[in-house]
């Protein structure tokens, strides 16, 4: 690996630490006001439609996207560290520049997998912004965690697909502008093959049977970073067969293919998210006397810090080694170090975040510092996308083929 990064990247990287520093930065507050004033809690502030018009208008739009087509044509790599850059604001800066999960995966899916008919409907709106997705594969009944174990019911009446179930934690599905589900359920619940009983959908948001039930909170609070989660039921709702993503009984593969860059994208924003808290630390030990001197002067403090700097360059080098391993030998030749991150990052992620909470004091929970909102997204990260132990389990079970 050549650790420099290439001059279209420091370019970009240049352009979006200025976005951040005149316009996201100044907006955390704002929008935080204009939220408090809105009807819903799910509507969208205006200011963040103004993020996303600047954001536009300076060319920082689609950066996940490799497909030139469609997005900024950036490797994996080259994405990294701009990742890194919008995950020291993860709850404006993704949406600001059009790269906020679970869109970005859904994005993909479409790209990648999606008709040409399913490409206009869905994904140009999604490209330009003018609407919102959510992928709903969770459910409250059954442990998740193993993808083969979902309920929900895709059966096949005609020229329709009937689809039947309830989700949950359905990321974004509370944002009125989510206008499609990208929904799991099993097509052929008898098939010998687990891993291909699962298809995938498209079910507009307002198709008769769909019903958004509730917003599930997160650490007791509502989370409005991606638009809310949602407990969402699907009663006998009719879709034409002309919705099914790929082909019947490609679900497992689907989401295998989505989830893998869905992944890495999450590390690289907890990595930025880490920084922030870092920055948080340092501003807080230098300003603060306890006890005859300055919190920066206290030992404990220092080996926060110094644990904390030490922690973050380790976990950017394993980011941007699967990032390179991604681009070069594709996701399947990536695939312990996929997990790797995704065991290692969140977990460091919290440790970092709850030192900076403690030199914060209440301050460190309360609504005015980012911090708890950041630390509820990383633990919330330990459990999304897979949690820890079933990529700890499938990691171990690879290294000890060695030994078998």
């Amino acid at each position: 690996m050549d650790f420099a990064f290439d001059a279209r990247t420091e370019e970009l990287r240049a352009r979006l630490l200025a976005f951040m520093d005149e316009h996201v930065y100044p907006a955390e507050a704002v929008a935080e006001e204009q939220r408090a004033a809105l009807a819903s809690p799910w509507d969208t502030p205006a200011v963040v439609e103004e993020l996303k018009a600047e954001a536009r208008r300076q060319g920082l739009w689609n950066l996940f996207l490799p497909d030139a087509e469609h997005g900024a044509g950036l490797t994996n790599l080259q994405y990294a560290p701009l990742a890194e850059i919008t995950g020291r604001s993860p709850h404006l800066a993704p949406t600001a520049t059009n790269c906020a999960a679970p869109d970005t995966g859904n994005m993909e899916v479409l790209a990648q997998f999606g008709t040409d008919e399913q490409k206009k409907r869905w994904l140009e709106p999604l490209l330009a912004g003018e609407i919102r997705s959510a992928f709903a594969m969770t459910e409250p009944e059954v442990a998740s965690s193993d993808a083969t174990n979902i309920t929900t019911h895709i059966e096949r009446d005609g020229d329709e697909y009937v689809i039947t179930g309830r989700k949950w934690y359905i990321s974004g599905a509370m944002n009125p502008d989510c206008a499609i589900f990208i929904v799991m359920g099993k097509t052929d619940p008898d098939g010998s093959d687990i891993r291909r009983q699962q298809s995938m959908v498209l079910v507009p948001r307002d198709t008769p049977g769909v019903t958004v039930r509730r917003a599930m909170q997160v650490f007791g609070y509502e989370d409005h970073s991606h638009g809310g989660h949602a407990d969402v039921v699907f009663d006998h709702a009719r879709v034409p067969v002309s919705h099914l993503v790929g082909e019947e009984g490609g679900g497992f593969a689907i989401a295998q293919a989505r989830l893998g860059p869905g992944r890495i994208h999450h590390c690289m924003r907890l990595i930025g998210m880490a920084e922030r808290a870092i920055e948080l630390m340092c501003r807080r030990a230098v300003s603060r006397t306890a006890f005859g001197k300055t919190l920066a002067q206290q030992g404990v403090v220092q080996n926060w810090i110094a644990d904390a700097r030490v922690t973050v360059e380790q976990l950017r080098l394993l980011v941007l080694k699967t990032a390179w391993l991604m681009d070069t030998v594709g996701n399947k030749g990536a695939h312990t170090e996929i997990q790797a991150i995704k065991i290692a990052t969140p977990r460091a992620v919290v440790g970092i975040l709850d030192r900076a909470i403690q030199l914060h004091g209440a301050g460190g929970v309360s609504q005015d510092f980012p911090l708890a909102e950041l630390y509820a997204s990383a633990r919330t990260l330990m459990l999304a996308d897979g949690p820890d132990e079933v990529h700890q389990r499938s990691l171990a079970r690879r290294e000890l083929k060695k030994y078998l």
